[in-house]
């Protein structure tokens, strides 16, 4: 379906054309037309489908005939990088159109913080805040959110998993109840349906492809012992020279630079970045990794929804996800946008019976391939739980 089918304003289709779009993705076609009648929606949608365009393009369309600026339209994330994320994607659709917005999160300074404050008073149309830094400036009581029609809940899961649902609700009390309110979220457990009971309004449903990584991913595995893992990854980042992109991902951000000492390497840069660092600092490092400067990035889980990067050419994990859902968002960093990639997992003998959980939550069995013997041997396949069996004891093969 393409976009001029949408009938959307002839500003918002020029500003998606100038971007290259062309054709709408599966959730774009079934969501756009139920935003555009005003309807409340629920939509389920993996990372990587084009969901934010989804409610973003509808919602310019509204806003084409404004008269006066104002907070109409309030988004709510789990993380600053997503909030960043969301508003460069409305700055680029909103380019012929006159429409503003900000984001709102933690960890910025004093000037920051004024932009924030100027804008929530009426001096942007569209708010993108985390939850947190939100109520913070709720809480001095001048935020006025009397004129807002839309509610955005995107990536509602993840804030709930990081314990945001009381905020939400309390965040929901400062609006209008009559309002347009739109929830997106990767999976659809109990506690999402809970929520959207309290705040949708007689919703439509939408379903797209849930907990499955895009067709064009290729996954395989390689079965290691934890002291095999960086010179594993050294290996596969020194034979594959047209691998401009690659990102690593790993469970604790603990682990996140501890990684980056070890592979470090002659021939290739490699950064690392976790809530640790300030905000500044990671827009930079994300700055020189999507701009090929820096080859490996070693990251969160916090940001494998965050990261809109194109063009990844393989996502490493060092480490199997505790969930099983974020496995499918690490490997969706790449193959984004119809394009193919290569998304690879290191399992030790703790995590086999982790990763057993994934492949029955995506329905698939991925390869689990040996290392290469002059790394050593690897453990065996055995995807029990770890008390039912005995580790068997690293070796190294001499070189």
């Amino acid at each position: 379906m393409k976009f001029t089918e949408f009938k959307l304003n002839d500003h918002v289709l020029e500003a998606i054309s100038y971007m290259g779009f062309d054709e709408a993705t599966p959730i774009q076609a079934m969501a756009i037309p139920e935003i555009i009648q005003n309807n409340d929606l629920i939509a389920c949608a993996q990372t990587g489908t084009g969901k934010t365009a989804a409610f973003i393009l509808p919602i310019l369309d509204k806003l084409t005939d404004k008269t006066e600026t104002s907070v109409s339209t309030l988004i709510i994330v789990p993380t600053r990088e997503l909030a960043l994320q969301i508003d460069q994607q409305i700055q680029g659709f909103s380019y012929f159109v006159n429409v503003s917005s900000c984001p709102v999160y933690g960890g910025g300074d004093g000037v920051d913080f004024e932009t924030e404050r100027n804008a929530l008073l009426g001096n942007a149309d569209i708010i993108v805040a985390t939850p947190g830094k939100l109520i913070s400036h709720l809480k001095m009581g001048y935020v006025k959110f009397d004129k807002i029609k839309f509610l955005i809940l995107d990536e509602a899961d993840k804030m709930l998993d990081m314990g945001f649902f009381e905020d939400i609700q309390k965040i929901t009390s400062y609006i209008p109840k009559q309002r347009q309110t739109l929830m997106f979220s990767a999976t659809m457990p109990p506690k999402i349906r809970t929520l959207a009971s309290q705040i949708l309004k007689n919703p439509k449903e939408i379903s797209i492809e849930l907990s499955k990584p895009a067709e064009g991913v290729l996954q395989a595995s390689y079965l290691v012992y934890d002291e095999q893992k960086s010179d594993l990854i050294k290996h596969l980042i020194t034979n594959k020279p047209e691998y401009d992109s690659i990102l690593i991902f790993t469970s604790t951000k603990s682990n996140v630079f501890k990684i980056v000492r070890k592979l470090k390497g002659k021939d290739y840069s490699i950064e690392g970045i976790s809530s640790d660092l300030e905000q500044q600092e990671r827009e930079e490092v994300l700055s020189r990794f999507r701009s090929k400067r820096t080859r490996v990035l070693v990251a969160t889980d916090v940001i494998s929804r965050g990261i809109d990067i194109k063009d990844i050419n393989l996502v490493i994990n060092y480490d199997v996800p505790q969930d099983a859902e974020d496995y499918v968002h690490r490997v969706g960093r790449t193959a984004r946008a119809k394009t193919t990639g290569i998304a690879l997992t290191l399992i030790n003998e703790d995590d086999m019976f982790k990763f057993k959980r994934i492949e029955e939550l995506i329905e698939r069995d991925i390869i689990k391939m040996p290392i290469p013997p002059e790394i050593g041997e690897s453990p065996v396949w055995n995807p029990k739980p770890i008390h039912k069996y005995k580790k068997r004891p690293y070796k190294k093969k001499r070189k």
